[in-house]
C-alpha cells in the first residue's frame, strides 16, 4: 500500500473506533446509577455506622456538576465496552506489517494483560471502601464528611486504573525476555528491588494507617513479579534446548 492508502485505511479504521466508543457512551449513560451506587457504598456504610446520614454525604457542588459526572463516567464506561471494537481496529491495522512470530506473541500478550488488568481493577475496588471508612475514622467528633462527587470519582477511577496497571506490569518483563531484553535469571535476581518497589507502590496507592491493604496489595504484586520470574526462566530453557539442538544438528 502506498502512503495514502494507508492514512486512508488510518482514517476509516479511526472513525469506526470514534463510533464505538459513541455508541458505547451512549449506553454507558443509561448504566451510571448502579456504578455510582456500588462506588458509594463506603459512604452509606460509614452513614449507618454513626447513625447520622446527614454527617457522612456525596456534595455536587455546581449546578451541572452531576451531569458531568455522568458524563466522565460514561466515557470511561463506554471505552471499556467499546473495546472489542476499537482493540480490534488497531490491530487490524497494525497485523499486516508483523511477523508471524510477532502475531503469536501479541496475542499471547493481550490474553494475558487483559484479564490481569481488570484482575487489578477488582482488587483495587475490594480495598477501595477499606480506604474510605479508614480515612473517615480520622474526623473528630462533632465533624463531618462530605465527599465532592468530582474528587471521589476521581479517587476511585485513578485507584482502580492504578492497581489495574500495576497487576500489568510483570507481562511487560515477561515481553522483555521473549524480545531477549532481559534473561529469567536477571529478572529473578532483581527480587529485592522488586519487593520493596511493590511495598512502596502499595504504600503511595493506599492511606498510611491502612496497613492490611498494603500488604494485601504489594503480596499480589510480589506473587506476579515471581511467577512473571519462572515464566522467563522456562523460556530461557527452550529457547537454551532450541540453540543446542540446532548447533547438534549442524554438519
Amino acid at each position: 500500500m502506498t502512503l495514502g492508502e494507508h492514512l486512508i485505511e488510518l482514517r476509516k479504521r479511526l472513525m469506526i473506533a470514534a463510533l464505538a466508543l459513541v455508541v458505547g457512551m451512549v449506553v454507558a449513560f443509561f448504566v451510571t446509577d448502579p456504578i455510582i451506587h456500588l462506588i458509594t457504598e463506603p459512604i452509606r456504610t460509614i452513614a449507618e455506622r454513626d447513625g447520622d446520614a446527614a454527617k457522612v454525604e456525596l456534595m455536587f457542588s455546581t449546578v451541572s456538576s452531576a451531569f458531568d459526572l455522568r458524563l466522565r463516567m460514561s466515557f470511561a464506561i463506554g471505552l471499556m465496552f467499546s473495546a472489542p471494537i476499537w482493540m480490534w481496529q488497531i490491530w487490524a491495522f497494525v497485523m499486516p506489517g508483523l511477523t508471524k512470530k510477532e502475531v503469536r506473541y501479541t496475542w499471547g500478550f493481550i490474553a494475558a494483560a487483559v484479564p490481569l488488568f481488570f484482575a487489578g481493577c477488582y482488587v483495587g475496588l475490594v480495598i477501595m471502601p477499606h480506604i474510605v471508612e479508614l480515612m473517615a475514622s480520622f474526623v473528630p467528633d462533632g465533624g463531618a464528611s462530605f465527599y465532592d462527587a468530582a474528587y471521589y470519582y476521581d479517587f476511585v477511577f485513578k485507584l482502580l486504573i492504578v492497581v489495574g496497571i500495576a497487576f500489568v506490569l510483570p507481562v511487560f518483563l515477561v515481553a522483555l525476555n521473549l524480545a531477549g531484553v532481559m534473561s529469567g535469571l536477571a529478572i529473578l535476581k532483581g527480587w529485592r528491588v522488586a519487593i520493596l518497589i511493590s511495598v512502596i507502590f502499595s504504600a503511595l496507592a493506599t492511606p498510611a494507617a491502612d496497613v492490611a491493604s498494603m500488604l494485601l496489595l504489594a503480596g499480589i504484586m510480589t506473587v506476579l513479579y515471581f511467577a512473571a520470574a519462572a515464566l522467563s526462566l522456562l523460556f530461557d530453557r527452550r529457547r537454551r534446548k532450541r540453540d543446542a539442538a540446532l548447533l547438534d544438528g549442524t554438519p
